[in-house]
């Protein structure tokens, strides 16, 4: 909420064209969504091409969600930053450091998991 706005809330409706408005800003504008996206969706092809079961994809679709949810929280922490900051400052980019950090995690864990379901698939 803005300060001095009156505290009415927007509708649901409106609330997830927000969100939708949001999720085309940062495709439009941010290299790495497009590049998960695009990791996505080879991820989703190799899925169809060995024939995943339901429980396999289940894996798969939330793996993708999560890097794709973490990569948009890390640009909105970073944007932030720079809003606040717009200057160098070692906080800053610490903060900076730190939220890229959680996504290289969760990719890593995430291709780990990507790895052990597919060769389940083909070799088991």
């Amino acid at each position: 909420m803005i300060p001095g706005r009156r505290p009415t809330h927007p509708t649901f409706r409106r609330s997830f064209l927000f969100a939708l408005q949001g999720l085309r800003t940062a495709i439009s504008q941010e290299r790495n969504i497009k590049v998960m996206l695009v990791g996505g969706g080879i991820t989703i092809v190799a899925g169809i091409i060995v024939g995943l079961d339901a429980t396999r994809w289940a894996i798969i679709v939330l793996c993708c969600g999560a890097v794709i949810a973490s990569e948009l929280v890390n640009t909105s922490i970073e944007t932030v930053v720079d809003l606040v900051s717009p200057e160098f400052h070692p906080l800053a980019g610490r903060a900076k450091d730190i939220a890229a950090a959680s996504e290289l995690v969760l990719c890593a864990a995430v291709g780990v998991v990507g790895i052990i379901v597919f060769a389940t698939a083909l070799f088991f």
